[in-house]
């Protein structure tokens, strides 16, 4: 039987920003927590909050039951974990996955560590450094059942919510990108839209309240699109599909006049007019998901 002092202990692998934030917490938590990155010197403050700083991977892996990995991508977990001296340290452990990559990468890294007898959960972190240990942190988890119930108290210590997404190893991974993928469009979207506002003479500051406006009608659009992409019935009573084309040329028209660069709205506008040319008009925008992703 573990001990409670080893059900408390954690590792965390990777000290920038985010992984100095979880291991943050799991101290702020009280949680025996053990620290390693590859460039030294990173630990230092976590040293002085009572962190017990690894002088190797092995060394970090060995001290803990459970660790958690958050480094740029899986390039890097490949680089630290799968070692002959790590791998072999982290055998009848369990590995959390906090770092972003793609949905084949942690089925690729899940085949891994069970060949190697490692438990393994993969994971993504939703909100930003400064929210974790906090209520505001979101984290998605997917992988097994009863790995993720054991080890929940110590990601309890993170803050904020857990949603384990069930067993398939690829899920939270998949949640994260489509999520992302929001996120970066949304921002690219009003970078854009700051440029040619900027460029008929308007200020970002002069624009921003109302564009909070329009983020702000966005949720239930959101869950009405939702609805229609799975039932298949994409009404556009309110708003067809023509309706939007022609709103999107003139944004592609105004920002080409300033010389700005209008290929996302041509891309966008290039898809919802495949859908009017199959027969779609009359349909709403979000018609287009059956374009980027046929049945």
């Amino acid at each position: 039987m573990t001990s409670h002092t080893e059900q408390s202990a954690v590792t965390v692998l990777g000290l920038g920003p985010m992984g100095r934030a979880l291991a943050g917490a799991f101290l702020d938590a009280g949680l025996l927590t053990t620290v390693w990155n590859r460039t030294p010197g990173r630990d230092r403050e976590l040293v002085e909050r009572g962190a017990v700083g690894a002088r190797s991977a092995e060394e970090a892996v060995a001290a803990s039951r459970l660790t958690v990995v958050c480094v740029v991508n899986y390039d890097a977990v490949d680089g630290i974990v799968r070692r002959g001296a790590v791998t072999g340290a982290l055998k009848g452990h369990t590995v959390v996955n906090l770092t972003a990559d793609t949905p084949d990468r942690a089925r690729n890294t899940a085949a891994w560590a069970a060949e190697h007898g490692i438990g393994y959960l993969d994971g993504a972190i939703m909100t930003p450094t400064t929210t974790i240990g906090t209520p505001a942190a979101v984290f998605l988890h997917s992988g097994p059942t009863e790995i993720y119930r054991e080890h929940r108290p110590v990601l309890d210590a993170l803050g904020g919510t857990h949603t384990h997404l069930g067993a398939e190893i690829g899920r939270a991974a998949a949640y994260d990108i489509a999520l992302l993928d929001i996120f970066w469009t949304a921002m690219a979207g009003y970078a854009h839209a700051l440029a040619v506002a900027r460029a008929e003479g308007v200020t970002a500051r002069e624009l921003a309240p109302f564009a909070k406006g329009i983020g702000a009608i966005l949720p239930p659009i959101f869950e009405e699109a939702a609805e229609e992409v799975d039932s298949g019935r994409f009404s556009g009573e309110g708003n067809p599909i023509t309706s939007a084309v022609s709103s999107m040329a003139h944004i592609v028209h105004t920002s080409e006049a300033h010389g700005i660069d209008a290929g996302v709205m041509r891309a966008a506008e290039g898809m919802a007019r495949r859908a009017i040319g199959r027969g779609h008009g009359t349909d709403g925008f979000i018609r287009i998901t059956e374009i980027l992703n046929p049945r």
